[in-house]
């Protein structure tokens, strides 16, 4: 009987070692829409990296991209609609004054990507070079406009010391015909353009000037305590797909070819200036680390332009313990 025993359990323990993978219970998956306000570009190399090599699927996420405007993504991520999106730091600000409860969980970039450009031959070398200058500006809203305002108050100018002309996003174009004599642009551009162009250009950056919270990734109140687990998940992929991205930037620039329309036919030259001058900015010790003093500082420039009529409580605003453990 004992024997007969002993027989049974270890065709049971042979037949289970032997039974294959698949015929396991199948990991559920999350499916997850993520907004990142803005059309597909080499700049979300990173998030095309997360797809492909698996870093998303490993956290038992299936992620889509979705290219929509950012202040309509920070709602819905308030409303609880969507549970994550990547938006700049100044909509957490203004969202969160609107009873908007967004909470700010993965710095992507560690500098602000504002800045001002001028062709060599306009002397635009300092903030304070723009007084009395006709400076080109996509508009009166958004991070360009927020970062020039920050950079003209580090040195005492007011808008009215200058001239800002809005010209939607063709700051290239009006400053290659000395239409405007500096355009506040992205770092990672509009100054990659007009050299490519055979113009030489000097750049002011905010970042030189003052710490500004930029692009991360934000989730709700809601899906932060309920579901911190899934916080935590797609945070680790992200940042797995920030760090492999500059470790090796040719195999992501080829990964994003597929995602990026017109971009195995573009100039290779120039989109490779763009992808690493996006990656100085995402470089960091600290991989999704949100400076305390960025939050207040931006938030004290908001208070000046009157886009917050009065401070907030920013501790809510952001949160650096979904980041994993530094090693």
């Amino acid at each position: 009987m004992r024997r007969s025993l002993l027989f049974s359990l270890l065709v049971v323990l042979l037949f289970t070692a032997c039974t294959p993978l698949s015929a396991a219970a199948p990991q559920t998956m999350t499916d997850i829409r993520l907004p990142v306000g803005y059309i597909p570009n080499i700049q979300f190399a990173p998030l095309y990296v997360a797809i492909e090599k698996g870093y998303f699927r490993q956290e038992r996420l299936n992620v889509t991209l979705d290219y929509s405007m950012e202040t309509d993504n920070v709602a819905l991520v308030g409303a609880e609609k969507l549970p994550f999106a990547v938006v700049s730091g100044e909509q957490v600000l203004l969202g969160r004054a609107q009873d908007l409860p967004v909470v700010y969980v993965m710095a992507w970039y560690q500098q602000y990507p504002v800045g001002i450009v001028a062709k060599t031959s306009q002397n635009i070398r300092k903030p304070e070079d723009l007084k009395g200058k006709r400076i080109a500006i996509p508009g009166l809203f958004g991070a360009s406009y927020i970062g020039f305002r920050a950079l003209i108050g580090q040195v005492g100018l007011k808008e009215t010391d200058l001239t800002l002309d809005s010209v939607g996003y063709n700051q290239v174009e009006t400053l290659a015909a000395d239409q405007q004599q500096a355009g506040v642009i992205y770092t990672t551009n509009e100054p990659v353009q007009l050299k490519a162009l055979g113009y030489q250009v000097d750049v002011i950056r905010v970042s030189d000037y003052i710490q500004l919270v930029s692009n991360g990734l934000i989730t709700n109140e809601k899906t932060a305590r309920e579901n911190p687990e899934l916080v935590k998940s797609m945070v680790r992929a992200v940042l797995k797909g920030i760090q492999d991205t500059i470790q090796n930037p040719d195999e992501a620039y080829t990964t994003s070819e597929k995602y990026v329309e017109g971009l195995a036919q573009a100039d290779e030259k120039v989109q490779k200036e763009v992808l690493m001058t996006s990656i100085a900015l995402w470089k960091t010790d600290r991989p999704g680390y949100s400076e305390p003093q960025a939050w207040e500082n931006m938030q004290n420039v908001l208070l000046e332009m009157g886009s917050l009529k009065q401070p907030i409580e920013l501790k809510s605003a952001y949160r650096n313990d979904f980041l994993p453990e530094a090693k």
